[in-house]
């Protein structure tokens, strides 16, 4: 994992992104921010997550398609593996509305368009071999 050293700056850029992006959104949804305490939560798990969009930006293989297809069908494959269906058992745990539910897992979708774009943007360096 030492990709995340050195790619710290990007991984660090796209989570900043990823957290603007969720205090506007939560603003506009819900007119307040969260306190201190939940904000290290997010800014952990959201630089968790640019951690690991890194590693798979990294090893995408990029002679398939062009850098950019590759950054921004990455995090969308995730998206639909994993996010998609995480935001679907909880919101039918916690019997929330099919849109609410829509509306958690869209957010995560932009979010992470937006990190992969942002990682890309920023340049991402491969770990070297040896």
């Amino acid at each position: 994992m030492i990709y995340i050293l050195d790619n710290f700056l990007a991984i660090l850029g796209a989570t900043s992104v990823a957290l603007v992006l969720g205090l506007i959104g939560l603003r506009m949804a819900k007119g307040f921010l969260p306190n201190a305490g939940s904000l290290l939560v997010v800014f952990a798990a959201e630089f968790w997550m640019a951690c690991i969009l890194a590693g798979a930006l990294i090893l995408a293989p990029t002679d398939e398609a062009p850098r950019w297809v590759m950054t921004l069908a990455t995090p969308f494959v995730i998206w639909l593996g994993f996010v998609v269906p995480v935001t679907s058992v909880l919101g039918a745990f916690n019997e929330l509305s099919a849109r609410s539910t829509l509306r958690a897992s869209l957010h995560w979708l932009v979010v992470m368009l937006a990190m992969a774009g942002t990682l890309q943007a920023i340049g991402l360096v491969a770990p070297n071999a040896g």
